[in-house]
């Protein structure tokens, strides 16, 4: 599990560690570990000795650690300039090390960041707001454009820490070394793909954070342990039936790619509700269909409602019952908050942005810079979980004390007509299979993103190759079990 801690939260924590340590030991530390993480890119580039690295050093302790790291490089053997964009400012204590090393001040900062092997962004840390100010842009163009290789310190300068927003202008990293624990930034988009590949230094915060994070990102491991097995004694039903109320004469293949996911995802039986019969059953066989409404069709564990479903009723029915629903798509449009708050037993909501923009009554651009506030406003306003689609997919549940999932799989090829269908048909699956809606939605947007990847390997792919492709990543999956 990769746990990701608010700027608050990190900050307590650091001050908590610190008063048990003696003073500048956790800036040691992290100088440490990022002068590392630069000697090892370095050599993969080359050489440590000889190298030309370009420190650009902010006002705040990232531009300490860069400076601390910078001198450590320096005593390697490596050629380090420092650009202080914050005059008389820059952490004393790491500009006299650097200096003391044999690194060196430099007054213009495109000469050297024209020749550099290697850039390290201290110039903002996780308190920046903003974006990059701008005397600080020219010289973050510069360094992005320089060829180097470019490493954030904590965090990009100029994304926002706490919500993976990117107001203004940010510099974005092939590298960040973040310290102690994630941030929401390294999690979420648009900051997460600012980021680069993000590699963690334990600075020993562990045993001061919060058991409990404000995120956390599920990894194989995790998700194996959720996953819903049968046993001897199971049958079909007493694996869950879930039935599928989705497809319309117009769009008859949103019912086939629900199902097709809902087939895979580990209930014991698919019961299909609606105008595509036909359709369904000419591709799968072993559904059992029926004409409707969802009323009378008989007993399931979990609905799913609203893929391709256009006018067609059944959300009204699939909300009257006991069981879990989850909605999607058309089902989403004019839902009654009130309606879904007053339900018994749990809610899943499936919006992309737009369609949370319209739930939410914002425009679309303001659901896509701040996911992490989108999802958990509609969770609260709802009363219902939430699965956030997109480029990171967020899962939220109204109850507030847990942690807002993030799922790290998934692939850009995985923006494709259907592939929400098969998405819902899938997740609702595993509701049927007995999992709660956080999980079921944590679980189904891991193994949808994985099939993607698997499916794709750099080339594009349909909704219909992620459907046939999830057993596989079930697969995969299990075998951390």
């Amino acid at each position: 599990m990769r746990s990701g801690y608010s700027v608050e939260t990190v900050r307590t924590a650091e001050r908590e560690l610190m008063d048990r340590l003696p003073d500048g030991v956790l800036m040691q530390r992290a100088a440490t570990g990022l002068a590392a993480a630069c000697a090892d890119l370095l050599r993969r580039r080359g050489r440590v000795y000889g190298a030309r690295v370009v420190l650009l050093v902010g006002s705040g302790d990232n531009g300490g650690d860069a400076l601390y790291a910078g001198a450590r490089l320096a005593r390697r053997g490596a050629g380090v300039s420092a650009v202080l964009l914050a005059a008389g400012r820059a952490h004393a204590g790491g500009l006299a090390a650097l200096l003391g090393a044999g690194g060196r001040v430099v007054e213009d900062p495109f000469d050297v960041l024209a020749a550099a092997d290697l850039v390290l962004d201290g110039i903002t840390g996780i308190g920046g707001r903003g974006g990059l100010r701008p005397d600080a842009v020219p010289v973050a163009r510069a360094a992005r454009g320089s060829g180097a290789v470019v490493v954030a310190v904590d965090l990009p300068s100029g994304v926002e820490a706490d919500s993976g927003e990117v107001v203004g202008e940010a510099l974005r990293a092939d590298v960040t070394v973040t310290f102690g624990t994630y941030k929401p930034a390294h999690l979420i988009d648009p900051a997460r793909e600012y980021a680069g590949a993000v590699g963690l230094v334990d600075i020993g915060l562990g045993p001061v954070l919060p058991s409990v994070p404000e995120l956390e990102a599920l990894q194989h491991a995790d998700v194996a342990r959720l996953l819903p097995v049968p046993t001897g004694e199971s049958d079909k039903y007493r694996r869950g039936v879930v039935g599928i109320v989705a497809g319309s004469a117009r769009y008859p293949g949103a019912a086939v790619l629900a199902v097709a996911g809902a087939l895979r995802g580990g209930a014991g039986a698919v019961r299909y509700v609606g105008p595509a019969g036909d359709a369904v059953i000419a591709r799968f066989p072993e559904t059992l269909v029926h004409a409707g409404p969802p009323a009378d069709a008989g007993r399931v564990q979990a609905w799913v409602v609203g893929p391709g479903l256009g006018e067609e009723p059944g959300v009204r029915d699939a909300l009257a019952s006991d069981v879990p629903v989850l909605v999607d798509a058309d089902g989403l449009r004019g839902l009654d908050a009130g309606v879904v708050r007053a339900r018994t037993a749990p809610t899943l909501l499936t919006p992309h942005a737009g369609e949370a923009a319209a739930l939410l009554e914002v425009p679309r651009e303001e659901v896509e810079s701040a996911r992490l506030t989108a999802v958990r406003e509609l969770a609260a306003r709802y009363g219902a979980t939430v699965l956030l689609k997109g480029s990171t997919t967020l899962v939220a549940d109204p109850d507030t004390s847990l942690p807002v999932r993030v799922n790290p799989t998934g692939t850009p090829w995985l923006a494709t007509a259907g592939s929400g269908d098969v998405l819902s048909g899938l997740t609702g699956s595993l509701l049927a299979a007995g999992l709660g809606a956080r999980d079921a939605g944590s679980v189904g947007a891991y193994l949808h993103g994985l099939a993607a990847r698997g499916a794709a390997r750099g080339a594009p792919v349909s909704a219909e190759d992620v459907g046939a492709a999830l057993r596989e990543a079930w697969r995969d999956v299990s075998a951390e079990g």
